[in-house]
């Protein structure tokens, strides 16, 4: 089916007005966003993408919908392990949680450019030369192969900054302190840049290589240009909220990547035997086409896409590797809920609270020793437990004196008294006490910075 210029412009305005609103309404203003936020427009991003290919099904097709479909959900999926990356990016760079949507959303918008372009020498090469089909398929295997590989040492995704950001942070003057969303500052009299800046530069350069394995393996499923773009730009869109909202699944999808691996693997083989339906190298079978192998039609794609992914997302979830990541992300949560419990709450609930977090700090303590590795990587998770422990010790010296423990030991103080908690910028819970200093220490180079730039502005004048 030929897609008219009009349907184009039509899509292209929708997609653009969607990411317009999205920073206008949500991301213009840092804040962090609530579960319940992130949920509903979560929901409704979802929803337009469905209710898109149920449009594309009925106008288009029972094939162009199949193949919509079956790259939505690849693309998607794909998109949910960018999402780790984007991640360790984030807590590398230690942006402030309010200032994390606004980063995001400049990923996904760079994702939408990025991928635009590989979509459309992806169709030219597709249209001029049949054996792109090889090198697609080439690339998507070595992909599967070498995500294999790096699961298996253990070692992908570890990177934060990448080679790009440490060969700018060389050539050009860099700070490590934020001062707010701003992409440079003065210090010591001389303009740099930010972190903020630079934790752009490393999500615009992960985006450019995801797009190297999400353009070929989106290909694989259709040679249909619209639903290549169409199905790749409603898996981007709504991306951000799905990172608040899953935030403490990411590290629970343990085999994620297997199971991103094999599909890649598969797609690759589908490239490959469509080439040789398409052969036109004379070194195979003499330059003409290889009809021995049959078609892997687009519907069993889809079928062996989701089956792929419901196993692996079962297997994660039900897994002891997968459990034992719950595990540790549960008792973080518990440790964090119960130091921010006031005495607005009943005591019940707050010993409650601390017998489930006894319980899965039992488990914890009891993984075996290969598990080590996710214990520290939950940052906080020792330290939030061992401040729990000693407020819940002076808690019961508190009760049986009879008096209330609305206040919690000297320098465990960590609640505000509206009831939130205080955290450093990468969102570790801190006393009041830390707050307070980190709080003068941003405002003492604040100033410095105001009174730099004063200066930077009145040398240029004189």
């Amino acid at each position: 089916m030929t897609v008219s210029p009009l349907i184009w412009a039509v899509t292209i305005i929708v997609v653009l007005g969607l990411l317009a609103f999205d920073y206008i309404f949500h991301v213009r203003k840092a804040h962090i966003p609530t579960l319940r936020e992130a949920a509903v427009w979560s929901a409704l991003y979802v929803g337009i993408a469905l209710a898109f290919g149920v449009l594309v099904l009925v106008f288009g097709g029972v094939d162009m919908g199949t193949e919509y479909f079956a790259g939505y959900v690849t693309e998607k999926a794909l998109s949910v392990d960018n999402l780790f990356v984007f991640l360790i990016i984030i807590a590398g760079f230690s942006v402030p949680r309010e200032d994390q949507q606004k980063v995001l959303l400049f990923g996904i918008t760079f994702a939408i450019i990025a991928r635009s372009g590989m979509i459309a020498l992806g169709a030219a090469a597709i249209d001029n030369f049949s054996w792109a089909f090889y090198l697609f398929g080439a690339i998507l295997l070595y992909t599967a192969i070498k995500m294999i590989v790096d699961e298996l040492k253990e070692d992908s995704h570890q990177n934060s900054e990448g080679v790009f950001v440490r060969l700018v942070k060389k050539v050009l003057p860099a700070t490590d302190e934020y001062d707010g969303d701003k992409f440079f500052t003065i210090e010591n009299g001389k303009r740099v840049l930010t972190p903020m800046l630079l934790v752009m530069i490393a999500i615009g350069a992960t985006d450019i290589l995801f797009a190297l394995d999400s353009i070929p393996a989106i290909f694989g499923l259709t040679q249909n240009t619209y639903i290549v773009f169409t199905a790749t730009v409603f898996s981007l869109l709504g991306l951000r909220q799905l990172y608040f909202l899953i935030d403490g699944l990411l590290d629970r999808l343990v085999y994620l990547s297997y199971g991103l691996s094999i599909i890649l693997a598969f797609i690759g083989v589908k490239l490959v035997v469509h080439a040789l339906h398409e052969n036109e190298l004379g070194f195979i079978n003499g330059g003409e086409a290889v009809h021995a192998i049959p078609e892997i039609t687009t519907a069993f794609s889809l079928s062996v896409i989701i089956g792929v992914l419901t196993v692996t997302v079962l297997a994660s979830l039900l897994s002891p590797k997968g459990r034992a990541q719950a595990a540790v992300n549960n008792a973080h949560h518990e440790a964090r809920a119960y130091l921010e419990m006031t005495y607005r709450s009943f005591e019940e609930q707050r010993d409650a609270m601390y017998e489930k977090m006894l319980a899965h700090e039992k488990i914890v303590d009891g993984l075996p020793a290969k598990y080590e590795d996710i214990v520290v990587a939950e940052r906080s998770v020792r330290e939030l437990l061992a401040d729990a422990h000693r407020v819940h010790e002076a808690r019961l010296a508190f009760n049986e004196r009879g008096e209330r423990s609305d206040e919690q030991p000297d320098g465990l103080l960590v609640t505000h008294p509206d009831g939130t908690v205080a955290t450093d910028p990468g969102g570790t819970v801190i006393t009041l006490a830390e707050e307070k200093e980190l709080r003068e220490t941003k405002e003492a180079k604040r100033r410095a910075r105001e009174q730099a730039r004063a200066e930077h502005a009145e040398a240029r004048r004189g």
